[in-house]
């Protein structure tokens, strides 16, 4: 082998080695039989594919501890759907790479169709619950974004102390949160929807937990406009990590996800900002 194919073979190694490890512990820590048994498949198969390499480079490469232990963290954290096809998009080892390499390692025409199989077949095996609730977090979480940052933002323009904002954010934002899972319990329920009460849940949890997250600026911050930009960025951020999150999870896009939210909730919030100047000079009121 040239010198850039030795050196690809020695990358390619240890990145089956690692993933072979990964998906052990993910297997060892999973309480899915199912999941278990899907997840050793793409293990052994890693393994496979580490061995062969072995055989071309003639070295003992060792796997990258640091990563196994940050991936399983993650996988604990974020969901192992959502970790595993991370880890099968990343470059590296992928079947598109396999694929362009066959040309001069025939075998990796099979490590490529083995690697599709893993993106395509067998994570889509997994089954998360939290994946089953994903129209429940969405339906609370986008509802609290829209009328949160909308209340929050002719809050700040008709009220005049942050911590006044708080107090009428926070008995709006639990009174919704409450009635948005009592809703989705009542709605799921009359469909016959035998996790109605899992589904209220979600929805309940995810509204009071944006919620939270909309009000704390207005909590530790004087500057009531200072408070409404954080939280306005905060927003923002939320809105990315979740359709980020999603998009990986689901095979969802990201981009039209992200800004049609953006600007969903920011349109909201101008208006409303807008109405609560408004109201302020015809009431008369004087912050």
């Amino acid at each position: 082998m040239d010198m850039k194919i030795n050196k690809y073979a020695a990358t390619a190694q240890r990145t089956e080695i690692t993933e072979h490890y990964i998906y052990m512990r993910l297997a060892n820590s999973c309480r899915d039989e199912k999941n278990a048994k899907v997840l050793r498949k793409i293990g052994e198969q890693e393994m496979m594919h580490a061995q062969f390499w072995k055989s071309k480079t003639d070295q003992d490469i060792k796997p990258d501890r640091l990563r196994i232990i940050r991936t399983v963290f993650f996988a604990r954290i974020l969901g192992m759907t959502f970790v595993l096809k991370q880890m099968e998009k990343r470059e590296g080892t992928g079947s598109k790479q396999y694929s362009e390499l066959s040309t001069v390692i025939p075998e990796l025409e099979q490590f490529s169709n083995e690697e599709k199989e893993h993106e395509k077949v067998l994570l889509a095996m997994l089954d998360e619950e939290s994946l089953q609730y994903v129209g429940s977090i969405v339906l609370g979480l986008n509802d609290a974004l829209v009328e949160l940052t909308g209340s929050l933002a002719g809050f700040t323009l008709a009220l005049g102390d942050t911590k006044l904002i708080s107090l009428a954010g926070l008995v709006t934002g639990i009174s919704a949160a409450l009635s948005m899972a009592a809703s989705d319990y009542l709605s799921s329920k009359a469909e016959g929807n035998a996790r109605a009460k899992k589904s209220a849940f979600y929805t309940g949890i995810s509204y009071l937990i944006t919620v939270m997250l909309l009000i704390l600026p207005f909590l530790l911050m004087k500057s009531k406009y200072g408070a409404l930009t954080i939280t306005l960025l905060t927003a923002v951020f939320i809105i990315f990590c979740f359709n980020y999150y999603i998009s990986i999870a689901k095979d969802l896009s990201f981009r039209q996800r992200f800004l049609e939210m953006t600007f969903i909730s920011l349109g909201v919030a101008a208006f409303s900002f807008f109405i609560g100047y408004l109201l302020k000079i015809f009431l008369g009121v004087d912050s």
